[in-house]
C-alpha cells in the first residue's frame, strides 16, 4: 500500500477515534456521520449547487450525504471551510 494511503488511513482512523472495523481479506471501512445535508438546508442549497461551489458532482454530495462514501481530507475541509466550521463539527465518528 503506497504511503499517501497509510497515511490516510491513519488520519481517518485517529479522526474516528478507534471506529475502524476490519472485513475480510484485510478491507476497511468507516461509519461516520456528517451534517452536510443539515447544513446545506440551512443554506438553502441545493446539492448541485453545493457540489458545483466544491468543484464535485451531485453525486458526489448525494453519496457523501447518504453516508455511501467518506470524502478525502482536502473536500473534507473545503466542506468544512464553506460552511465556516470544522470537519470534527461536520463529520462525526
Amino acid at each position: 500500500m503506497p504511503s499517501a494511503a497509510r497515511l490516510r488511513i491513519a488520519l481517518l482512523a485517529h479522526l474516528c477515534k478507534g471506529s475502524l472495523t476490519h472485513f475480510p481479506y484485510g478491507k476497511h471501512t468507516f461509519h461516520m456521520d456528517n451534517r452536510v445535508r443539515e447544513l446545506r438546508a440551512t443554506h438553502d442549497l441545493s446539492q448541485g449547487q453545493l457540489g458545483d461551489a466544491l468543484g464535485v458532482s451531485r453525486q458526489t454530495i448525494n453519496a457523501i450525504e447518504n453516508g455511501r462514501y467518506l470524502p478525502s481530507l482536502p473536500l473534507a475541509i473545503a466542506i468544512a471551510r464553506y460552511f465556516g466550521s470544522t470537519v470534527e463539527q461536520i463529520f462525526v465518528a
